[in-house]
């Protein structure tokens, strides 16, 4: 886990002076509350403590975060993070993004982060839709998405951010909703995770794409359609009446039903997080075939981190030597110009 030394904070701590300037009804809002609730309960602390954005409305994040905060540009917060982390490991790095931000153009950057495994928090609010630039596509809106620049529906495949982070290399994925009171278990297990970790927010924009995650979110319809998974513990849901059972012949996921609470002799599952083939499974679920959607620690399998083999290459590198910059400039090509100039 981070190793930090605890100190106590309030959530005043951690708010500046800003304005908070999202639309109203934004579910950035409650990410926010989240975030700035789980500070103190984790025991970080607000002089140790980075928050990196892109570009988007998610972005706006590190503006009312009382602690260190980079705003950056398009798709570029993992880069910027990187150095961050490589130049002071003993930082606490939280990236905060979005659908298109980390997924369009900074794809290539989310994936060489995840892959290399820096030890850092990634955030990323996926609302199915560009908010700031007026409600264009992006890559996780679904087939059949109207926008300005898909007035006849997009007829693309969308993204799966947690499908995309597996496949990066992440060795944590979680999953919250902005709104829901579990997030903040999802934030304190993605901080006490060594390494990356990659939580995808599903976050209402109740402007360009209003309650496309109603139905697994709304109050009516969430105990049958939401899965809060739970390590060591069965895959029930819909109050326990129904569970995930592995067939194993064709090795895919079915929903059964569980009569009198005898979940091990309807052959639900046990839940566990090191399963990097199950957690691919759950991802991939879809409302569409009466599956769950997977919620909280998808996938948490540590290893080394990035920084962590950096400083100890460097350690070993310079191990019995001494510092001499006179020898450093020296090195390699050089020569005196003895010559004078030409005289005018």
């Amino acid at each position: 886990m981070n190793d930090m030394t605890p100190i106590k904070t309030t959530i005043k701590d951690w708010e500046t002076d800003q304005e908070v300037r999202w639309c109203p009804g934004c579910g950035d809002y409650a990410i926010l509350k989240a975030v700035q609730r789980t500070m103190p309960e984790i025991g970080a602390d607000p002089a140790k403590t980075v928050f990196v954005s892109g570009i988007g409305c998610s972005s706006r994040f590190p503006y009312y975060m009382e602690t260190y905060g980079f705003h950056t540009i398009h798709g570029r917060a993992p880069a910027f993070a990187t150095g961050i982390k490589l130049a002071n490991p003993e930082l606490d790095v939280w990236i905060i993004t979005g659908d298109g931000d980390a997924l369009s153009i900074g794809g290539n950057h989310t994936m060489h982060l995840l892959r290399r495994n820096l030890d850092c928090q990634i955030l990323l609010f996926n609302n199915e839709i560009y908010g700031l630039t007026k409600g264009q596509y992006s890559p996780t809106s679904r087939v059949g998405t109207r926008s300005p620049s898909t007035p006849f529906g997009s007829v693309d495949r969308p993204a799966s951010p947690c499908s995309f982070a597996l496949g990066s290399g992440a060795r944590f994925i979680g999953r919250g909703i902005d709104v829901h009171k579990n997030l903040p278990a999802v934030l304190k297990a993605a901080h006490a995770h060594k390494g990356a970790s990659f939580v995808e927010i599903f976050q209402n924009c109740i402007v360009y794409n209003d309650d496309v995650f109603a139905p697994f979110t709304e109050k009516a319809n969430a105990a049958n359609a939401q899965l809060w998974l739970e390590h060591g513990a069965p895959m029930l849901f819909a109050n326990g009446t129904r569970g995930l059972s592995l067939n194993r012949d064709e090795l895919r996921l079915e929903v059964v039903e569980v009569a009198d609470g005898d979940w091990q002799g309807a052959g639900v599952i046990v839940h566990d997080q090191t399963n990097k083939g199950i957690a691919q499974m759950l991802i991939d679920m879809e409302q569409s075939a009466g599956f769950p959607v997977a919620l909280g620690v998808i996938y948490n399998h540590p290893r080394p981190t990035f920084e962590r083999a950096v400083v100890e290459q460097e350690r070993a590198a310079a191990e019995g030597k001494k510092p001499d910059l006179q020898k450093l400039v020296a090195k390699g090509q050089t020569w005196m110009v003895e010559k004078q100039p030409h005289e005018i």
